[in-house]
């Protein structure tokens, strides 16, 4: 007989107290709860029922984007000396230690900072808010069935925030999507449609293709519904603008070319002024003095590129500067775009001028890069003790990432002009908004120069040995699916932006999703082991362990895994009750 997998575990009581998220409202039992009788009570729930822990750390250290400091490595910049260097760094937790050697992280458990067991409570305990907002109002319907407007609009923001919590949770526990035949095999997570109302609830894990099924769903019924006119902070929910967004990402993942452009252009529009309008505006780095300082400017609720930004509790900043793991050596000029690049000449590139952050290189002296696009914000729950919570802004949307979503659209269904004007309007514009003064010192002097079609044909083309660049794609093929085919007289234009991609999400976490999605193969060199740990385009470890705690003592894992000690005992005095069990 089959077996068939299912995780029974409690919505209700997955955060810790000092995590409480939704107004405290999922910490208690169903019957203990608030009745949510009225629209302003699921309004106030909606506006807390968000995603509040971080996923970006555990993404980043899963992937390319980072390396062992205890691995023999150059320095990261090109101008040091290249003698190999080796340091003695420790890792900011085992956590780290089990991530980047792509084994479950045994060591944490969900009240980790930014461990799998915090990221998978969080966003379960966003869909369990927004499924009790959407069983309140199902009940203020009159007797034909209908809803007031506004009634309608906080339905469209409750299944917005179930597809889109589920969008992450599938992306970094499940494999990738590859087609409907290919994903109907491969186990997803589960996807909750229904409020708790029991302590222990059984659910089926199903397929990578139901998930994204039930995802497309909720997202189009949605859609037509979603409004800005009663957000207070629009930047801190699903307005319109993050709505398209997030379909524009959904469709690109699933490979629906022509919907990514069709909800890309809802936002961006389609001439250079509106897209440059909508673009990160650099300039506002200019009075800049202080990490928090470059940190509210990254995060700015009024800045136009800004389309949806998520309060997460999270120490990433401390973890990613100065430990074991960091952005650094030669991974860094790659991330980072410090290379041999026609676009800029000497040492004055984005990471600077484009990123607002640090790369700290002396000699064999090494330690990394570090952006405030990931600062830190404490909250105090008491001065005087000096006790409170770390919190890191997510911009979970942004107009930048989202151009770059649509020259990939426009890459492969071989609108190559398009994909040019958006590859250049990309790089370009963002020299455009520079302020007076930068693009003076970095544009005018040429050491920043603009995107041009001379550089398509030469940069980027097989055979130049760039980093982030192929001589062909056809591991998608191999790796993904037969139907994903990127033409050799596309590859150039891919490379391009892939680099791009790279580099516009480092530190946010998608770096993972876009190996995953493209079937990229990489590699983590650890300490003076010498052997790599590779991970092959096909690696069942490309899915990221289910939190050891959602796992029964003695039950096999959710997925294969050729490394021992897979599963943790559960503790006795565990009370989530997660666990997967085989029926």
């Amino acid at each position: 007989m089959k077996a068939i997998k299912y995780i029974k575990y409690t919505l209700a009581a997955t955060m810790a107290v000092t995590l409480a998220s939704c107004s405290d409202f999922l910490d208690q039992l169903p019957d203990e709860r608030t009745e949510l009788n009225t629209e302003d009570k699921v309004e106030q729930l909606l506006m807390t029922a968000y995603p509040n822990t971080n996923y970006s750390w555990l993404c980043e250290l899963s992937s390319d984007n980072l390396i062992d400091n205890q691995a023999p490595h150059l320095p990261s910049g090109p101008w040091d000396p290249q003698v190999l260097g080796h340091y003695n760094y420790s890792a900011y937790d085992r956590m780290d230690d089990e991530i980047f050697r792509f084994d479950p992280a045994n060591s944490a458990t969900h009240n980790s900072w930014d461990s799998p067991g915090m990221v998978w409570d969080g966003y379960y305990g966003s869909v369990a808010a927004a499924n009790a907002a959407l069983e309140a109002l199902d009940k203020m319907r009159t007797p034909n069935g209908k809803l007031t407007k506004h009634q309608e609009n906080l339905r469209a923001e409750a299944l917005l925030i179930r597809a889109y919590s589920h969008f992450i949770l599938v992306n970094i526990f499940s494999p990738a999507y590859k087609d409907e035949e290919t994903s109907a095999t491969e186990v997803g997570i589960p996807y909750v449609t229904e409020p708790e109302t029991t302590l222990r609830k059984d659910y089926d894990r199903s397929n990578v293709k139901n998930v994204y099924d039930n995802i497309q769903k909720d997202l189009e019924e949605a859609l037509p519904k979603v409004t800005d006119t009663y957000y207070k902070k629009p930047k801190y929910h699903f307005n319109t603008q993050a709505a398209h967004a997030f379909a524009a990402r959904f469709y690109l993942y699933k490979r629906n070319y022509e919907k990514v452009i069709e909800h890309a252009n809802a936002v961006l529009g389609t001439d250079s002024a509106s897209v440059g309008n909508m673009m990160m505006n650099y300039a506002v780095f200019t009075d800049c003095a202080t990490a928090n300082d470059y940190a509210n400017a990254w995060h700015s609720p009024y800045s136009n590129n800004n389309l949806l930004l998520l309060t997460t509790y999270s120490v990433y900043e401390r973890r990613c500067f100065g430990y074991r793991y960091s952005l650094a050596s030669t991974v860094a000029r790659d991330v980072l775009m410090i290379h041999n690049s026609p676009l800029w000449s000497g040492y004055y590139a984005s990471p600077i001028a484009l990123v607002g952050g640090f790369i700290f290189s002396s000699s064999s002296a090494d330690y990394g890069f570090f952006t405030t696009k990931v600062g830190e914000h404490f909250e105090y729950s008491n001065k005087l003790a000096g006790i409170g919570s770390p919190h890191n802004i997510v911009r979970a949307f942004t107009s930048n990432e989202l151009l770059l979503e649509r020259a990939e659209a426009n890459i492969m269904l071989g609108n190559i002009e398009a994909a040019k004007r958006d590859l250049r309007w990309y790089w370009n514009c963002s020299i455009d908004n520079f302020s007076a003064a930068d693009k003076q010192a970095y544009f005018d002097t040429g050491h920043i120069k603009y995107l041009t079609d001379d550089i398509f044909y030469k940069y980027y083309m097989p055979g130049e040995n760039n980093p982030n660049c192929f001589d062909d794609w056809n591991f998608t093929q191999q790796n993904i699916s037969s139907s994903f085919i990127v033409p050799q007289d596309r590859v150039q234009f891919m490379n391009c932006l892939n680099d791009f991609r790279r580099f516009e999400t480092c530190n946010e976490g998608l770096r993972l999703f876009d190996l995953k999605r493209w079937g990229i193969e990489w590699a983590h060199n650890i300490g003076n082991e010498g052997v790599p740990y590779i991970m092959t385009g096909k690696d069942v470890r490309r899915a990221i362990e289910v939190p050891w705690e959602t796992l029964s003592a003695g039950i096999a894992t959710s997925r294969p895994t050729t490394t021992a000690n897979v599963g943790g005992p559960v503790p006795t005095n565990d009370t989530r009750k997660f666990r997967i069990q085989e029926k």
